[in-house]
């Protein structure tokens, strides 16, 4: 193993003295509050041992990063039925457009974009009222990062709420086809929650170390999910995870990994370690700008891309 302490200090440092930050996601108000100065960056490996640098403890809306798990919860409930519902290809599309949509009869091109989100939420919602899947929802994400202090920031969530008329747009085109099945507001009710869970850097990277290790959690001591499956969520966030700059991230870094607009990065690196960073400041596709610069810092310094030294 590297040294991965020195390393994961010396990106942190590296980062907070860039002047390139980015700019804060404006459309959701009260991530446009959020310092762009910050940035964080946790790597966990199989004996929970974790290299942290920078502000790796604070705690920031997950936001798209969400979509990852509630992916795993939904498979574990429909299986692959899933796949009626939602495609697995990239899009090259922004997250939130509706153009794919419309083409394509309100099948969603992948799970990470917004409408493959919201389906995906619609299936866990389904037989149940929106209090009660949000809970199950935010009880699989303490449990996986081993900490039931984790909750919703329902100032973020109320923030999107008001300001989601696109992803309300997504939702009533998808519901025509029968794609959502629950009535709108409650879909995107639960979306919106679930979107708005507030998390550390730490603490993401405890939450996906299934992925990294075939579905086995190693602090947990329990499998959340087959080998398989694991690899396949894998591929989808190689491909999709970074929206219309999935493929540049995939040619950067070589991992897989699910981005946020609240800034946040989780990145596997299989059999490795699970990795999460975190910079307000995002790009021009919406993903962290100094995100992946230091994720792609981190796989240089360790070897740990998939696709070789």
């Amino acid at each position: 193993m590297p040294d991965l302490d020195t390393i994961v200090k010396e990106i942190a440092d590296e980062m907070r003295a860039r002047p390139d930050r980015g700019a804060v996601a404006s459309y959701i108000p009260e991530l446009a509050r959020v310092d762009a100065g910050q940035f964080g960056l946790a790597v966990i490996d199989r004996e929970g041992r974790v290299a942290a640098g920078g502000e790796a403890d604070i705690s920031f809306s997950i936001q798209s990063i969400s979509k990852v798990f509630t992916l795993t919860l939904a498979l574990g409930m429909v299986g692959d039925r899933l796949w009626r519902k939602v495609g697995r290809e990239p899009s090259g599309s922004p997250f939130n457009s509706i153009v794919q949509l419309e083409r394509e009869q309100g099948i969603p091109r992948n799970p990470f974009i917004n409408a493959g989100a919201i389906a995906v939420t619609d299936v866990i919602l389904s037989g149940h009222q929106p209090r009660e899947a949000l809970g199950e929802i935010l009880r699989f994400m303490q449990f996986l990062a081993q900490d039931s202090g984790i909750a919703i920031d329902e100032t973020v969530a109320a923030s999107e709420k008001r300001t989601g008329f696109r992803n309300a747009a997504l939702a009533n085109y998808m519901r025509s086809f029968g794609v959502i099945e629950n009535p709108v507001d409650y879909t995107l009710g639960v979306y919106f929650h679930h979107c708005a869970i507030a998390m550390s850097c730490r603490q993401l990277a405890t939450a996906g170390l299934y992925l990294a290790y075939s579905g086995l959690h190693p602090l947990a001591g329990h499998t959340v999910i087959s080998a398989e499956r694991a690899r396949r969520i894998n591929a989808i966030m190689l491909t999709c995870g970074h929206y219309d700059g999935s493929g540049d991230f995939a040619y950067r870094v070589g991992l897989p990994g699910k981005s946020g607009v609240g800034g946040g990065i989780l990145a596997v690196a299989p059999g490795k370690a699970s990795i999460c960073v975190w910079s307000p400041g995002l790009d021009a596709a919406g993903n962290s700008h100094l995100g992946r610069i230091a994720l792609e810092m981190l796989v240089k310094r360790t070897g740990w891309s998939i696709f070789g030294v």
